[in-house]
């Protein structure tokens, strides 16, 4: 895993609100029909909207099996035919995008929300004020999830928000504040956010939750807070502990969890071995599809060679790699 650990680090230390992608299916939980588009740390949604381990991991490495066929990288998973909408790589653009596909489900009359996730670095943007205010105002059924780790990469909330509850920042909007490490709790409030966002508009969810490691490979992750407010944190609110705890009071015997570890463990190193074999997409994936319908326009590679791109609907398809 080392000649990726700067790929893998968003994933593995991600501060994802436990439960939230991958609910029941009543119709007043989440469900594969609901819309879902979130931030660059979009790893572990895509595993729950239909991707693989495989699939994921060989999007990191750059393989033309991956989730978006090694062109999209890390920070761009998408899987429109289960309703994810990336992985977006510029803060906070995600949030207008969101409403947007809210606005698609009221237009089709669809039972459908979407929810629209954003990180407290996001909060204090134009974009996202310009956003609630037309949901709001055409009372679109989108749920936007703030994921409140407390750092901004490495710049505390209360540096950069005058106010940090970021739940009351919606005005007209309602907000709530839920444990986003919690994953009962997270589901019992996505639930409630689903129904009303169906029934009277766009709502707020401030998730708070919180990463352990730093916000990237270059950043070490104890210079703006102490060692001690990490391990606390690790001890006290870890979701896999937690989830481990009440199975343990519910019964369930200690053996079973310790082989569900260790088989999920495997499912991860054998995906990673063969996504290490997997083909690497051609270059001439690079230009096609940039244009659905290409009219008298070229494209410049690296060798500083003028390409015509085409749109070709089965590019993806595996079976074109020699």
């Amino acid at each position: 895993m080392g000649n990726i650990w700067g790929c893998l680090a968003p994933w593995h230390r991600s501060s994802l609100p436990a439960g939230l992608p991958h609910c029941n299916t009543p119709r007043s939980l989440l469900q594969i029909n609901d819309s879902l588009i979130t931030t660059y740390r979009d790893h572990c949604h895509n595993l729950t909207r239909g991707g693989s381990v495989f699939d994921t991991m060989s999007e990191l490495f750059g393989r033309a099996t991956g989730t978006t066929r090694g062109i999209g990288g890390s920070m761009h998973m998408y899987n429109k035919a289960e309703n994810f909408y990336g992985g977006n790589g510029i803060v906070g653009s995600g949030i207008p995008n969101g409403a947007g596909i809210a606005f698609a489900h009221k237009y089709r009359m669809e039972p459908n929300v979407c929810v629209t996730m954003y990180g407290d670095g996001a909060a204090n943007q134009g974009q996202k004020y310009e956003a609630l205010n037309l949901a709001a105002l055409w009372e679109l059924p989108c749920i936007f999830v703030c994921e409140n780790n407390h750092y901004g990469m490495g710049t505390a909330e209360w540096r950069a928000a005058k106010s940090s509850q970021f739940f009351t920042r919606g005005d007209y909007i309602p907000g709530i504040k839920a444990d986003g490490m919690d994953v009962l709790a997270v589901k019992q409030v996505t639930q409630f956010a689903k129904q009303y966002a169906l029934d009277k508009g766009p709502i707020i969810l401030e998730l708070d939750t919180y990463r352990y490691h730093g916000h990237s490979m270059s950043d070490p992750g104890s210079t703006y807070r102490t060692r001690d407010e990490i391990n606390v944190m690790r001890q006290s609110r870890d979701p896999i502990d937690r989830v481990k705890k009440l199975l343990l009071e519910a019964g369930v015997p200690p053996e079973d969890i310790k082989k569900t570890e260790k088989d999920m463990k495997k499912e991860v190193d054998d995906a990673i071995a063969e996504a290490k074999k997997a083909p690497e997409p051609p270059l001439t994936w690079m230009w096609r599809n940039v244009y659905a319908n290409p009219a008298s326009c070229t494209l410049r590679d690296v060798g500083g060679r003028y390409v015509t791109p085409v749109h070709d609907s089965h590019y993806k398809d595996l079976q074109q790699i020699a």
